[in-house]
């Protein structure tokens, strides 16, 4: 059973950049055919989707966010980041990582509030 976690700053100043790591246990993040996701929920709406970094490392980011957002990994920690550049009070939210298999996203971390404020 993959297990996944999110760490970093809860508290982040606006104009500032948004730094989070997903450790993973239980799995390698270069495993064949799986994705890993961060995806985010604001208070009071839905779930958003940042983007991911699959096993072959390649990249990709929801078009919104995309001109902000890097997804980067380390494969000898076997996690990978999550940087949102240029933060608002708009980018407060839980933040996620979760990874995709087979059509499904099937583990999730618990979630972690990060909150864009002065």
């Amino acid at each position: 059973q993959v297990q996944l976690q999110e760490s970093g700053p809860g508290l982040v100043k606006p104009s500032q950049t948004l730094s989070l790591t997903c450790t993973v246990s239980g799995g390698s993040i270069t495993t064949n055919n799986y994705y890993w996701n961060w995806i985010r929920q604001p208070p009071g709406k839905g779930l958003e989707w940042i983007g991911a970094i699959p096993y072959s490392g390649s990249t990709y980011y929801s078009p919104s966010l995309k001109s902000r957002t890097s997804i980067s990994r380390d494969t000898s920690k076997n996690q990978f980041t999550l940087q949102l550049s240029s933060v608002t009070p708009e980018d407060t939210a839980v933040y996620y990582c979760a990874t995709l298999f087979a059509g499904s996203l099937n583990s999730w971390g618990q979630g972690t509030q990060v909150t864009v404020s002065s």
